[in-house]
């Protein structure tokens, strides 16, 4: 299976960016720092770390000692490793989105309803972010969580939220993704991938059979904000031998959707 390169969570096109009074160039390259370390680059060098990110090895170690001075990143002889304060980042956003907190009674409902994995995403790039997760047995080969990224052109809830953008900005953000082949199911060619999302739009729902991952099939509704935007989305998942992408429409579909009103109804106005 191809390496999925959306756990990194990196930003392209940052290097396009000018220095302005709009955009401070050290905050955005000490950001991309942080992002350079992940679970496949638990600790990195100070040399590593500007190879990674395109810097000099003295922007790195400026960078790299200023995170440590605030407590970001501690360093073990010559490896620099990320410290728990980075998660105050991202807690900083779940806790400014308060109804997921009321929400996870209802995904905990749902799962016990289905006997199956469900989990909740907000659109972020070419990428989703997990929000939300309750999971009744491992199924992936992948650890999910909370801040867990994968790509949006082959899970569930990716295809949701971008079948939900409006119709211009659908095909901007499809024709310059990278859609790579994560199992010989994985849709890559544009053209069918917009074709498959204009179809999710119609009906309001997504199912993706072992596209992200042989013996992996999902199924997604999104969640709305009082306007009706599709603000994130909510999924089940299973695995195709033990019901057909038939018998899990039939099974799960009214469920999920019916949970995704419920949760809807909890955003604010």
């Amino acid at each position: 299976m191809a390496t999925r390169k959306a756990a990194s969570g990196a930003e392209e096109g940052s290097e396009d960016l000018k220095p302005s009074d709009s955009y401070v160039q050290s905050f955005a390259r000490g950001l991309e720092v942080l992002r350079s370390f992940g679970a496949g680059v638990p600790a990195q060098t100070l040399s590593e770390a500007a190879e990674r990110v395109g810097l000099t090895r003295a922007g790195a170690r400026r960078i790299l000692l200023t995170l440590q001075t605030l407590g970001y990143v501690e360093q073990d002889a010559r490896q620099f490793r990320l410290t728990p304060k980075v998660m105050e980042l991202g807690f900083a956003y779940l806790s400014a989105q308060p109804w997921w907190h009321l929400a996870q009674p209802l995904m905990e409902e749902l799962t016990q309803q289905l006997k199956e994995s469900t989990s909740a995403a907000v659109l972020d790039g070419e990428q989703i972010v997990y929000v939300l997760r309750v999971p009744v047995h491992k199924i992936m080969s992948i650890n999910l969580g909370v801040g867990s990224r994968l790509p949006a052109h082959c899970t569930s809830m990716g295809r949701v939220l971008l079948a939900h953008l409006h119709e211009d900005e659908r095909e901007r953000r499809v024709l310059a993704m990278a859609l790579e082949p994560l199992t010989p199911k994985t849709v890559t060619d544009p053209e069918k991938l917009l074709r498959t999302l204009v179809q999710v739009r119609r009906q309001g729902w997504a199912l993706v059979n072992e596209e992200l991952e042989l013996g992996l099939m999902s199924m997604a509704v999104p969640i709305r904000d009082r306007a009706g935007r599709a603000v994130a989305a909510i999924n089940v998942s299973s695995r195709p031998h033990q019901q057909s992408s038939a018998e899990m429409q039939r099974r799960c579909l009214p469920a999920l959707q019916s949970m995704a009103e419920r949760i809807s109804a909890m955003l604010p106005s």
